[in-house]
């Protein structure tokens, strides 16, 4: 193999030239934010999303809970286990099928429901853009992600 950079003259193998870099990392940096705001309310990042759907959406099946994430209902699992054991959630088994599985808020996990809130107006307040902004770029990211998985 040679050094001879004449192939990318353009430096498209950079790391920074990334576009899948610059998403990754700025994933870890908003994430690494949500740390400090969540630990005070006693949520992960993980917990935290499944408490959005929840919050949205009441009492629903796991497998509604991981499609929206994106993940397998068994990385979900451990994570459903503990906000079950920290009084958050419970698990109820259908009545005809004790395959299926719901997940639905206790009372404690209804009324973090305004934390939570807090949380979010944190985090937007840190980004130091305006909401039109905020609007524009989750846009563009989700398009980008269904092109993605298609």
């Amino acid at each position: 193999m040679t050094s001879d950079n004449s192939i990318f003259p353009d430096n498209s193998l950079l790391l920074d030239s990334q576009l899948c870099f610059a998403l990754y990392s700025t994933s870890l940096a908003m994430t690494q934010f949500y740390k400090e705001p969540l630990s005070a309310i006693g949520l992960t990042y993980p917990q935290y999303t499944v408490m959005l759907i929840l919050w949205e959406q009441d009492g629903v099946s796991l497998k509604h809970i991981s499609d929206a994430l994106g993940q397998k209902s068994g990385a979900l699992t451990p994570v459903i286990k503990r906000m079950e054991a920290d009084g958050l959630v419970q698990r109820l088994r259908g009545v005809d099928d004790d395959r299926s599985l719901s997940i639905a808020l206790t009372e404690k996990g209804k009324k973090l429901r305004e934390q939570g809130l807090e949380v979010n107006r944190c985090v937007a307040e840190a980004c130091g853009i305006d909401m039109d902004e905020v609007v524009a770029l989750r846009e563009q990211l989700v398009a980008l992600r269904q092109k993605l998985v298609k």
